[in-house]
C-alpha cells in the first residue's frame, strides 16, 4: 500500500517526519511492541531522493522492512512534465505562485505487516498440568472473530443461536458446538478470538453466561445484556 502527498518545497521535511511518526504509531496501535520496531535511515539515497527511512520489525529471522517513507522531491512530476510536454506546475491560489510540487511517499508492506503481527501474536504457553496451549494474542480489534458463542450442550442450541444472532449484529462472531468445551476454547485461542461466551443450563434460569478472556483464561459470570458493554472497550482502538 502506498500514498503520496504533494507539497511545496520547504514543507516537505515536516511532512516527511510526520509520516515516519505516523507509521511507527500505526504499528504500535496494532499491537507490535516498541522494542521490536526501529527506524532505519537509508545510508545511500536514490539520486532523486532528499530523505528516506524504513520502519523495521524484528522477525524471528532478523530485522525486516515493513514500511518506507521517502522524500522524492519534485523529481517525479518534473520528469512527467519533461516527457509529456504538459505543465505539472501548481498555482497557489493565495500567492499566485507556480511551482512543481514535492512528493512525500509512505508505503506499507501488507504481507510483511501481517507476518509481523502473526509472529508477534503467536504464543506457546505451558499450563500447570504441562499441557501446551497455543494462543494467537492478536489485538482484539483486528481478530477475525471477536466473540465465540459456545453452548455447553447441544440441548442449548436454540438459546445459543439466539445469542449468536444477537451478537452478530454487533461484531464478527463464531459459533461452535463440536467437541468438549475445553477443546473448543483451545480452537478459539489458536485463531485469536478474544472472548468466548458459554451458554449453560444456568443461563436458562437467570439470563447469565460465562465469558472467558483469551489471554488470561479468566472466566466471569455476567448477564447476557452486559456482554456488549464488557467487550466493546477491548475490540476498539
Amino acid at each position: 500500500m502506498e500514498y503520496q502527498t504533494f507539497c511545496k518545497e520547504g514543507g516537505d521535511e515536516h511532512l516527511y517526519e510526520f509520516f515516519k511518526d505516523f507509521g511507527m504509531q500505526f504499528y504500535k496501535d496494532l499491537g507490535l511492541p516498541e522494542t521490536s520496531l526501529r527506524f532505519h535511515d537509508h545510508e545511500k539515497l536514490a539520486h532523486y531522493a532528499k530523505s528516506a527511512c524504513d520502519i523495521e520489525y524484528l522477525f524471528p529471522f532478523g530485522w525486516g522492512e515493513i514500511n518506507g517513507t521517502h522524500n522524492r522531491t519534485n523529481y517525479d512530476l518534473s520528469r512527467h512534465q519533461k516527457f509529456s510536454k504538459k505543465s505539472f506546475e501548481y498555482l497557489d491560489p493565495e500567492t499566485n505562485e507556480k511551482y512543481i510540487p514535492f512528493i512525500v511517499e509512505s508505503t506499507y508492506g501488507v504481507d510483511r505487516g501481517v507476518l509481523a503481527l502473526i509472529c508477534n501474536a503467536y504464543t506457546e504457553q505451558t499450563l500447570d498440568n504441562n499441557d501446551m496451549r497455543i494462543v494467537l494474542k492478536i489485538h482484539p480489534a483486528i481478530a477475525p472473530y471477536k466473540i465465540a458463542v459456545l453452548p455447553l450442550s447441544k440441548k442449548l442450541s436454540s438459546e445459543a443461536n439466539d445469542l449468536y444472532n444477537k451478537l452478530s449484529n454487533f461484531c464478527s462472531c463464531d459459533y461452535d458446538d463440536t467437541g468438549s468445551i475445553g477443546k473448543r476454547y483451545r480452537r478459539q485461542d489458536e485463531i485469536g478470538t478474544p472472548f468466548c461466551v458459554t451458554v449453560d443450563f444456568e443461563t436458562l434460569e437467570n439470563n447469565t453466561v460465562t465469558i472467558r478472556y483469551r489471554d488470561t483464561m479468566e472466566q466471569i459470570r455476567i448477564n447476557i445484556d452486559d456482554i456488549i458493554n464488557v467487550v466493546t472497550p477491548h475490540i476498539t482502538f
